[in-house]
């Protein structure tokens, strides 16, 4: 995928000259009255004037370049899951898809410095601000501006990619208006929001909505939570506080969903309980200590659940346990399902990121997993984040040997030498190659792909094609799915093949 596709997940910060919109006479009629009485109109004015103050416009300079990339916090993989997303939105509501960048404008070629606009709020007296990572990660240099037109340098105090909150510090020789985080898990949908930034780089700007959804997954992290707004958030938005009608900031508007670059009425804020302890650790250390568990999880599928004889799909199945891990050192294996962490409930592979993730590293854990079709108990000492790891969740010669009939739609070579070549792959990596998958086949259902590395049917590992034919045909008389672990580009994941039916 190339950076110059069109992206789903529009981080807001804007890195182009902005050119005046020509004026549009507008044209307006009073709505018409519901059961004999006018819709009442509620006053922000009085929230405005309050919280204004503290919101600040931040302007960036950086090298021509640094912000390539930096409009999302999205993987390639995450990328082309989102891209396919939106090209599904496009086509079943007649919108185009803009190419180059969200706005539908090319990347800037200018090997001047380029800026960036976003948004922050100062949260003390003593000038400490949040804004966006996105916004300042790459910054050579940053100014705020305040809602009264004072400029102030300002330094980053720490950044934290995952979350893409990042903190600042401006010094001033008088004390400055803030604003207090509220409680974003006592938010309902519905209720009244109302959003502060600097829109393309116009300046304060207020805007309001409702909150339209919680808990939303948009596919940018793995600690995606975020509130959904239908108040106008657009480019330059990002970093800007979003109020509760107390005036206390409830989310960080970081995100919108659109097919054009400006706001449709889809803007996604962090909610102020994932970013308070975040600035909070940024503020002291400048940056956020994380737990490591080292495994690579996925999703428990249906087939999956069934095929290990779990009675849900709860759970996170552990598809790789890294070398030198806590998880190594506890026990874990490859194929456990992790379903709970100190008796705490692990519903998926997001509940146990964020569980591990938020344990102090060299804390002591106890692990439920499910073994053998029962559960037992483990203890892990939880380690700490390497570079950016973090417990992550998977993405996703000779003549070859038929599994079963085609029972389950593959067929299988050996892994020799050439094949490793062809698919670059070392001499660590074992089990056989699957050379072919019949289209519509239990196999191609799941995702198996030719190229893929078998490297274990069921309980057992496999080494050859006779071996793993003779292990599908034991598993194809039980009627149940089988278990396959396989190896692709560096991940292992498993799946749940049912056989064909006779």
């Amino acid at each position: 995928m190339t950076k110059t596709k069109s992206r789903i997940l529009t981080a807001l910060a804007l890195t182009t000259a902005l050119t005046a919109p020509a004026l549009i006479a507008p044209m307006f009629t009073a709505p018409a009255a519901i059961a004999g009485q006018t819709m009442p109109v509620q006053d922000f004015s009085d929230l405005a004037a309050k919280v204004t103050p503290a919101v600040v416009n931040v302007a960036v300079t950086m090298k021509a370049g640094a912000d390539d990339g930096d409009e999302t916090r999205m993987s390639d993989s995450q990328q082309k899951q989102m891209e396919e997303f939106m090209k599904r939105f496009s086509e079943r509501f007649g919108q185009p898809m803009q190419p180059g960048r969200p706005d539908g404008k090319g990347r800037p070629q200018s090997k001047e410095k380029a800026q960036a606009v976003g948004t922050g709020f100062i949260i003390d007296a003593k000038g400490v601000i949040v804004t966006n990572y996105h916004v300042v990660g790459k910054a050579d240099s940053i100014t705020i501006t305040m809602a009264d037109g004072t400029k102030l340098p300002a330094k980053m105090m720490g950044g934290d990619e995952k979350t893409d909150l990042a903190v600042l510090k401006v010094e001033s020789d008088k004390p400055l208006p803030y604003v207090s985080f509220g409680d974003a898990s006592k938010v309902r949908v519905g209720q009244p929001v109302m959003a502060v930034g600097n829109p393309f780089g116009l300046g304060g700007t207020v805007t309001t909505g409702i909150v339209s959804a919680r808990g939303r997954d948009i596919h940018s992290g793995p600690f995606d939570d975020y509130i959904q707004t239908d108040a106008a958030i657009n480019r330059g938005n990002s970093g800007g506080p979003l109020f509760d009608m107390d005036g206390n900031v409830i989310g960080i508007n970081t995100a919108i969903y659109s097919p054009t670059g400006g706001s449709i009425g889809l803007g996604f804020a962090i909610p102020s309980s994932l970013a308070q302890p975040v600035v909070a650790e940024l503020k002291d250390s400048g940056r956020v200590e994380r737990g490591l568990l080292g495994v690579q999880i996925q999703p428990v599928s249906k087939e999956i659940a069934e095929s290990l004889s779990l009675k849900s799909e709860k759970g996170a199945l552990v598809a790789m346990v890294q070398p030198d891990s806590a998880a190594l050192a506890a026990g874990v294996q490859s194929g456990d399902v992790i379903v709970s962490v100190d008796g705490k409930k692990v519903d998926g592979i997001k509940e146990l990121t964020r569980t591990i993730s938020a344990v102090k590293p060299g804390t002591s854990v106890k692990l439920g997993v499910w073994r053998d079709g029962k559960e037992m108990s483990l203890t892990a000492k939880v380690g700490g984040q390497k570079d950016d790891a973090i417990v992550k969740a998977s993405a996703d010669g000779k003549p070859a040997a038929k599994a079963e009939p085609m029972a389950y739609g593959v067929s299988l070579a050996p892994l020799s030498p050439e094949a490793r070549k062809q698919l670059g792959l070392d001499g660590d990596v074992k089990g056989v190659v699957v050379a072919t998958v019949e289209p519509g086949s239990p196999a191609d259902d799941q995702g198996l792909k030719a190229g893929d590395i078998l490297q274990q049917v069921g309980k057992d590992a496999v080494d050859s094609p006779k071996m793993a034919v003779e292990k599908l045909k034991e598993a194809k008389t039980t009627g149940k799915p089988v278990l396959m672990k396989v190896f692709r580009e560096g991940m292992t994941r498993f799946v749940a093949v049912s056989p064909r039916a006779a």
